[in-house]
């Protein structure tokens, strides 16, 4: 069917609808020279008689009151559905579709999303946990959650967490049988708990940095993990050192459960950042949990002076 033929059949139904092409051609914002001639050609496309026309009024025919009804409702539906895809344009709604690592997921995302949701009954969220980098748009999520070193160039990136460092740690147990490294050269007398990367299979070599000299060490050991978790409780149990973002010991760090080494070796990097493609328009349910998890550093507070 003519596409002109859809516009012409939704004016024909205001004009059935409002019996006047005078009040018809005010709601759809014409002329009524121009309503009339385009129903005329709708009927001689049609082959059939639509409209029935006098001096006073406007009347639909037997075949104009069939078309009516039958097209009537499905135009309704239509606009129903476009007002709804309007709404989403200015309210937030819809699935935000986020890949992310586990750790991300259970630190930064989920608080913030869980005090952001019930206030937006309309968003919903699908976090896709994975170790490795994937390529979001490929996979066509809206964002993914990775450490600021890791996001491409292309992408737009928001800082979601505060800066971190890396902490060598082990139980007191281990360094008071094994003693503790001075330098990060010190590990190869020591047993280590690697990490095998998920991107790349390999296993993960130990950064180092002091004084501007970068360092990265490959460690041996008994243990090797694909994730922190474990890791941590293999330190704990003081079977190694492990090499572990700050954050995440940091309980155990304060409970003297592990103890922290080659502290001055390791230096702050970029935290979790949120990145999407610079290209897609976003939705406004995305910019909604995108402000919801951006990282808004707590304000100093001045300390009294003791006197």
């Amino acid at each position: 069917m003519p596409r002109s033929n859809l516009s012409d059949i939704a004016a024909f139904v205001v004009v059935a609808r409002e019996r006047s092409f005078t009040r018809a051609a005010a709601q759809l914002g014409v002329s009524q020279s121009a309503l009339s001639h385009a129903l005329r050609g709708l009927e001689e496309r049609l082959g059939v008689r639509l409209l029935t026309r006098t001096t006073r009024s406007v009347t639909p025919t037997e075949a104009g009151e069939r078309l009516l009804r039958t097209v009537g409702p499905r135009l309704e539906e239509i606009e129903a559905e476009i007002a709804q895809l309007s709404q989403m344009r200015d309210k937030p709604a819809g699935t935000v579709r986020i890949n992310t690592s586990e750790y991300a997921a259970e630190t930064i995302l989920w608080p913030a999303l869980a005090r952001l949701l019930p206030e937006y009954p309309e968003i919903k969220v699908e976090l896709f946990i994975e170790s490795g980098l994937v390529d979001i748009v490929a996979e066509r999520f809206d964002a993914g959650v990775r450490l600021g070193e890791q996001v491409a160039k292309d992408m737009i990136a928001a800082r979601i967490g505060p800066d971190l460092r890396m902490t060598a740690v082990a139980a007191p147990a281990y360094f008071a049988r094994r003693g503790r490294p001075q330098v990060p050269q010190d590990l190869a007398l020591h047993d280590c708990i690697n990490l095998r990367l998920a991107t790349l299979g390999g296993l993960y070599a130990w950064e180092f940095e002091k004084d501007g000299r970068a360092l990265n060490i490959r460690v041996e050991g008994q243990l090797v993990f694909n994730r922190p978790g474990l890791m941590l409780e293999a330190a704990a149990a003081g079977l190694g050192i492990a090499f572990i973002t700050d954050d995440y010991v940091a309980r155990d760090l304060a409970s003297e459960r592990l103890e922290r080494v080659l502290e001055d070796w390791c230096p702050p990097f970029a935290g979790y950042h949120l990145y999407y493609p610079s290209r897609r328009q976003q939705s406004p349910a995305f910019a909604v949990v995108l402000d919801a998890l951006r990282w808004k550093p707590a304000p100093e507070t001045d300390v009294p002076e003791v006197r």
